[in-house]
């Protein structure tokens, strides 16, 4: 029998965060789901999936001090896109303390794999610099670090060239890169709160795939049921939208995230890992035609 958790999920109403709330409520467990939007669908969702929507701003120690007040487990996740890298990192810092103060008994925080090495991506770096001050804390805690989601493909950013029969991204057509599903960080997430005293210390990068582009768009056809096409977006392209974005296309091509796929799905044989494939064969591609009627 796995004991039944107490967790504060924070981000709950973001993709996620979303995931893992909804993972947890699924194998049983109490969550209470943190956001700055109580009356948006997202948390009228969790609320109806059995969920305690609290509101709270990462921002504000109080308000996550008083979420945090009665639970036994606490994940943490930050958004550099909304809040801007240093944003993150101080929210981040303030939250983790907070959950020392409130006296949690294990604090997940998310970060991304390869954060710890030195990449020179601001995100990468800014989840970093918390990871570093959570562990200098002197509570139990687990770093959970995610690859790139397998979702960026229908991102609001990629969904409309896909719509066109596009695959486009800022790397080379043969280069692969490691990918997870949201469904696959939810069900990691669970397993690392199940396991508790067993992860306690302990940084995990992880990732569900690992593929080319031209090999996703391969598969995309498959799953869509017409031709996609990979098309590499210039990296200069890319640096007008962001450089912060550029640096990470860049580290991609140059290095790459490094999980050991076959290792890591070994010691988490609970998870039922999505490849590329099976998440392309899940997810609902009627979204294209709604995308294009808007």
């Amino acid at each position: 029998m796995t004991t039944k958790r107490s967790v504060l999920v924070t981000g709950a109403t973001g993709q996620q965060g979303g995931a893992v709330a909804h993972a947890l409520l699924s194998r049983g467990h109490r969550v209470k789901a943190l956001t700055r939007k109580p009356d948006s669908d997202a948390a009228r969702g969790l609320a109806s999936a059995g969920a305690e929507v609290v509101a709270g701003d990462l921002g504000d120690a109080t308000s996550i001090l008083k979420a945090a007040n009665d639970v036994g487990t606490m994940f943490l996740m930050g958004n550099s896109y909304e809040a801007g890298v240093e944003e993150e990192t101080r929210q981040g810092i303030l939250a983790a303390d907070a959950a020392k103060a409130a006296g949690v008994g294990h604090l997940i925080y998310s970060s991304v794999a390869d954060a710890d090495k030195k990449t020179g991506i601001p995100h990468f770096e800014s989840k970093y610099r918390v990871e570093k001050h959570v562990a200098g804390l002197g509570i139990p805690y687990t770093i959970s670090a995610p690859v790139a989601f397998m979702e960026n493909i229908v991102a609001p950013w990629s969904i409309d060239a896909l719509r066109h029969g596009t695959h486009a991204f800022a790397m080379p057509p043969k280069r692969v890169l490691q990918l997870v599903a949201l469904a696959d960080i939810g069900a990691f997430v669970t397993a690392l709160v199940q396991r508790r005293e067993n992860v306690f210390g302990k940084r995990f990068d992880f990732a569900g795939d690992e593929l080319s582009g031209e090999e996703q768009a391969k598969i995309l056809s498959q799953a869509i049921g017409r031709p996609i096409n990979y098309q590499e977006i210039p990296l200069a392209a890319a640096r007008q939208q962001s450089e912060d974005a550029a640096l990470m296309f860049e580290w991609f091509d140059r290095v790459g995230y490094d999980v050991d796929i076959a290792a890591l799905h070994k010691e988490f044989q609970e998870i039922h890992w999505h490849s590329f494939a099976d998440w392309a064969r899940k997810f609902d591609w009627r979204t294209l035609e709604r995308t294009s009627s808007t």
